[in-house]
């Protein structure tokens, strides 16, 4: 509608996000009116065809629903714009072949011509800032990469043409008729691997990239888009709670900014991870559930009015054939996994449109090994410090702060809440912190049974598990059961834990329960612990307390205060849960 609206163009093609392919998208992508898109040469070299078969499009189709696609060449995305100008004009002379009816595609995406490190400059000159591109005008663009680009392909016209690819598909037949596999770039199928084996395969390509064999090359696929479901459990929450508000929405409404509000909510960015910071960019998760937050409220108030209520229902909501329970209130949501610790996974505050529990769990990336070889190394390089332009497909280790590769820790279960610990007596801050602890209890991933109990507009949900902890070297019977009682209209929670030796013997246990924040702020002014002293600790601080009645979380920049209590004095400890992920700046 925007190309529409500002130009004045009927749009017939769309540019796949990432060019992840799944061949049953022909027939959608058809019946919204899309006539061609652009993959990758990768995806046609999977089927067996060559570079030069790839100057053109080709059609396939779903269920009858016919759909061109266009190849983008490898060597022009990565020769545009790091290669000398000259050199892609004498590529593109070298693939003419006088008949008129060649087409060479380039499409990738807009990141790389200045939001990249270096690229800005590179591509449009000067130290100007982005914000005053409108200003600029003619020859103010002379020493960038792009505009000598462009006067080399003006200059070139005697032999080459440019062309919009929808206006060359409507004067040119088609090269044949295709059925591409499942695929997306090169990268991006190295990344949807489990991290042992990301890692494995760059390796691979690289020794067979120094040996010449690009005939074996070829052939060397790594995995599915859609691993990325399993490989993060978090990007399977927001992609399944992403399906449950399209529903509702879909069920309720048609109304156009709802529908805006869903659309918004199914950005692609934080439903991946790769050289790109995908799901581990915390303000990219925020905004995806904020803005699926907000389709929800518009379409829960279609189906309840404008009142208190609150509803519960167990179903298997991420797709593991266990059921989770779903407890949903105006005021709130709250998503129980009783086979998963019976641990709390979502807790949203509607009026603020916020998930609480927006977190990430530490856990092996495939290029930690590449942090950790260079450190070892001394060849660590601080982005910032060397001012060379570099594309993503540097093989040198960039980090934005020294000393990440001493802070990989990994967790053996998943950053969620409510989550009971048992710990081993010589357990300390730091060693929990790191999640390098003696856990005596098999309780923090294992199943719970659960009931629900109604009074009115009141819910308690209770959670029971009887399981076993280490005591010395006996193994002692232990009963644990957590009640969480909801009202409707209120936002908040009241949790009572209750816990049974059923066992012979008398026994002395060191009990914890784990709540993770998704708390924007870390070390930020307004963000931070409020103490009953009115003292304040930083949200990324590290600590231990005794003897703690209540505390508040606050982000001023948010509007929240979040109270805890306890029915009596309690040790907190507090400290951040700290990623190192890879991006296109460095680690």
């Amino acid at each position: 509608q925007a190309v529409r609206d500002d130009l004045g163009y009927e749009p017939t093609g769309l540019w796949l996000a990432e060019r992840v392919w799944e061949p049953h998208l022909a027939k959608p992508l058809a019946e919204a009116g899309v006539e061609y898109i652009i993959v990758d040469d990768t995806h046609f070299k999977y089927v067996g065809l060559d570079d030069e078969d790839l100057f053109g499009y080709y059609v396939t189709e779903e269920q009858g629903c016919t759909l061109k696609i266009f190849a983008t060449s490898k060597w022009l995305r990565y020769a545009i714009p790091w290669r000398p100008v000259g050199e892609v004009i004498e590529w593109l002379r070298s693939q003419a072949d006088g008949g008129g009816r060649k087409v060479a595609v380039m499409g990738d995406d807009g990141e790389k011509f200045g939001l990249w490190p270096g690229t800005y400059e590179h591509c449009w000159g000067g130290q100007r800032m982005h914000n005053e591109l409108a200003n600029l005008r003619g020859n103010e663009f002379t020493s960038g990469w792009i505009e000598k680009f462009f006067t080399a392909l003006e200059e070139s016209s005697d032999w080459l043409t440019t062309v919009l690819p929808g206006e060359y598909a409507r004067r040119f037949p088609a090269l044949g008729r295709i059925y591409l596999p499942t695929a997306s770039y090169d990268e991006m199928t190295e990344w949807a691997l489990p991290a042992k084996y990301a890692g494995q395969i760059v390796h691979l390509k690289h020794r067979l990239q120094e040996e010449g064999r690009e005939d074996v090359l070829r052939f060397i696929k790594g995995g599915f888009w859609r691993y990325f479901l399993v490989k993060y459990p978090e990007i399977n929450t927001m992609h399944k709670k992403m399906l449950r508000v399209s529903e509702k929405v879909h069920r309720t409404t048609k109304d156009q900014s709802t529908l805006d509000h869903l659309w918004a909510g199914q950005c692609n960015c934080p439903y991946w991870h790769g050289v790109f910071g995908g799901i581990y960019l915390f303000h990219i998760r925020v905004a995806n559930f904020r803005h699926l937050l907000e389709a929800e409220a518009r379409a829960d108030e279609k189906l309840h009015g404008a009142g208190e209520w609150i509803e519960w229902r167990a179903l298997d909501f991420d797709g593991d054939a266990s059921p989770e329970l779903l407890v949903e209130s105006d005021a709130q949501n709250l998503y129980f996994d009783p086979a998963e610790g019976g641990s709390l996974f979502e807790w949203d505050w509607r009026a603020k449109r916020y998930n609480l529990l927006n977190t990430m769990t530490r856990r092996p990336e495939g290029y930690h090994q590449d942090l950790i070889e260079a450190g070892r190394r001394g060849e660590i390089v601080v982005a910032g410090e060397e001012g060379e332009l570099e594309t993503i497909h540097t093989t040198r280790v960039r980090v934005k702060e020294p000393g990440l590769h001493e802070k990989l820790y990994y967790d053996w279960y998943r950053r969620s809440s409510l989550l009971d610990h048992f710990l081993h007596p010589a357990t300390t801050l730091e060693d929990f912190c790191r999640c390098r602890y003696g856990e005596q209890g098999d309780f923090v991933n294992q199943p719970y049974d659960y009931e629900v109990e109604e009074k009115g507009d009141e819910l308690v949900v209770r959670l029971t598990r009887r399981g076993h902890v280490w005591c010395g070297e006996q193994l002692t019977p232990i009963r644990v059961e957590k009640g969480i009682r909801l009202e409707a209209g209120e936002a908040g929670i009241s949790v009572t834990y209750t816990l049974t030796n059923t066992g012979p013997r008398a026994v002395e246990l060191r009990f914890g329960s784990e709540t993770n924040w998704g708390i924007l702020g870390g070390d930020g002014p307004g963000a931070y612990y409020l103490l009953p002293s009115g003292d304040r600790l930083a949200l990324n601080s590290k600590g231990e307390l005794g003897g703690v009645g209540e505390i508040e979380l606050v982000s001023e920049p948010l509007g929240m205060r979040i109270g805890v209590r306890f029915s009596r004095p309690a040790n907190l400890w507090r400290f951040p849960v700290e990623t190192v992920s890879n991006s296109e700046a460095g680690f």
